[in-house]
């Protein structure tokens, strides 16, 4: 495989096949990297509307086509990624992409035939990635329903740690706390690390006060997280049941999570032959064969009892309504996956619980990885996930030998403003940090800030 260029200053040479939403999130994206970008689509018109809008190369054809790639500059690029409506096709553009410009190849693979085997098709084709955003958005909701009382939870470490974000309740006993306070008294082993109120995002300091209201992320161990959550008065039990509304391969993965937490599920799905499928995938569901938007039907379903509810349409706006419904007829916890996202300030202003965006999980699994092949060899990208809307950035960094971070204390560290170092991973033992400790070769280190681009450990440095 060509080696990516390891100088953070030149981007990289980028061929993306697709300009469904998942490209076009994927075009946004990278040019704000400051990447080159060729877009590979069938359609003249989706070419057309991308290289008017966006300073990319367009061209119309196949994308797993030789004559059409070598065309793309395909012996000249260092990355393809293929995300077609097709997980065959995608496959193909990736494999006639490394024998013709043995760059690195990145597809999107849905089918759950196909993701049992992701290890597999990987080894064999040569993939660096293989990406299914579906399976990625089960994952986060499955996460947050075992917590429900988060808008958010996005993992780090290998799972080891945890990003939280909520919603601060009136009356907590957090109000009115500066965090150093909050330190002391209620959380020696969690980080608050950012912090929503009226639309602006703060990376506080000790002296920053908490209000009711606000948007909280800390970092935690997966343990401490759920004991600083019951200390403050919040419930840190998953679920019992679910109502999943729509049967797509979304509705899959989370139903078979679901299950395998021992929380009930019952999934209501408009077609008959979808619905008999489900009932030989998942025989411990109910399946229910019907109109998820029909109120008379969820009514009769039971969705004033249950206690969180998921639609998972394909449209957007079926699942934004069904979510207000489900929040004025019950106490249910509700996720809504959003896969439009150009509406996302007046989003904003709904009370929809938690938004899952699978076109943003993608990316960022892929800007990742880009970011990482950017870095110099004194660190690598671990894990990255955009928060408040990308308004900040939460980077774990693999710390390698040499690294200008390492050997020094934190307090003697020069950092950049708005920046929080949130934990140091030293052989799976999660370190909130103090300014005594110092970072070593070999740890993981979570940097949040509100600064974008950060390629390298070292970029923190000023």
């Amino acid at each position: 495989m060509k080696k990516l260029s390891s100088s953070p200053a030149k981007g990289f040479n980028i061929i993306i096949v697709g300009c469904g939403k998942v490209g076009i999130t994927l075009v946004e994206q990278l040019l704000k990297e400051g990447h080159d970008i060729t877009i590979i689509d069938k359609n003249p018109k989706k070419i057309q509307a991308l290289t008017n809008r966006y300073d990319v190369m367009g061209v119309v054809g196949n994308g797993a086509s030789y004559n059409i790639q070598i065309e793309a500059g395909i012996e000249n690029a260092d990355l393809l990624i293929s995300v077609t409506e097709s997980d065959e096709l995608n496959l193909l553009c990736c494999t006639v992409a490394k024998r013709v410009g043995e760059c690195a190849a990145i597809a999107r693979v849905r089918t759950p035939d196909y993701s049992n085997e992701t290890n597999y098709l990987r080894e064999k084709l040569g993939l660096v990635m293989i990406i299914n955003p579906e399976l990625e958005a089960a994952n986060e909701a499955a996460r947050i329903l075992y917590l429900p009382t988060a808008l958010e939870v996005n993992t780090f470490a290998h799972g080891q740690a945890e990003l939280i974000k909520f919603k601060l309740p009136e009356g907590n006993p957090l109000s009115d706390k500066t965090i150093a306070s909050i330190g002391k008294s209620y959380a020696k082993n969690i980080l608050i690390c950012a912090i929503e109120r009226a639309g602006q995002v703060h990376i506080p300091s000790g002296k920053f006060r908490l209000m009711a209201g606000d948007s909280v992320s800390f970092v935690a161990s997966r343990d401490d997280a759920r004991a600083f959550l019951k200390n403050i008065g919040l419930a840190t039990h998953q679920v019992k049941n679910t109502m999943i509304i729509g049967g797509g391969k979304a509705a899959f993965y989370l139903a078979k999570q679901l299950l395998d937490m021992g929380i009930h599920v019952k999934i209501i799905e408009n077609d008959r032959t979808r619905c008999e499928d489900l009932s030989i995938l998942l025989p411990d569901a109910i399946i229910i064969n019907g109109d998820g938007t029909d109120v008379d039907l969820l009514k009769e379903e039971g969705i004033e009892k249950v206690e969180s509810f998921v639609p998972l349409t394909g449209i957007d706006e079926e699942n934004i309504m069904l979510t207000l419904h489900a929040k004025q007829v019950s106490k249910a916890k509700v996720i809504t996956k959003i896969n439009r996202i150009g509406f996302k300030e007046v989003l904003n202003t709904l009370d929809l619980g938690s938004v899952i965006y699978p076109k943003y999980i993608t990316s960022e699994a892929i800007i990742a990885y880009v970011r990482a092949r950017r870095a110099s060899i004194g660190s690598n990208v671990e894990t990255m996930y955009h928060m408040f809307d990308a308004r900040v950035e939460a980077i774990e960094f693999k710390v390698a030998d040499g690294s200008p971070v390492t050997g020094i204390s934190l307090m003697e560290l020069n950092l950049k403003d708005n920046l929080l170092i949130a934990f140091i991973n030293r052989n799976g033992k999660i370190i909130i940090p103090s300014g005594n400790d110092t970072i070593m070769a070999n740890d993981t280190v979570m940097i949040v800030t509100t600064h974008t681009g950060f390629n390298d450990i070292k970029d923190i440095l000023k």
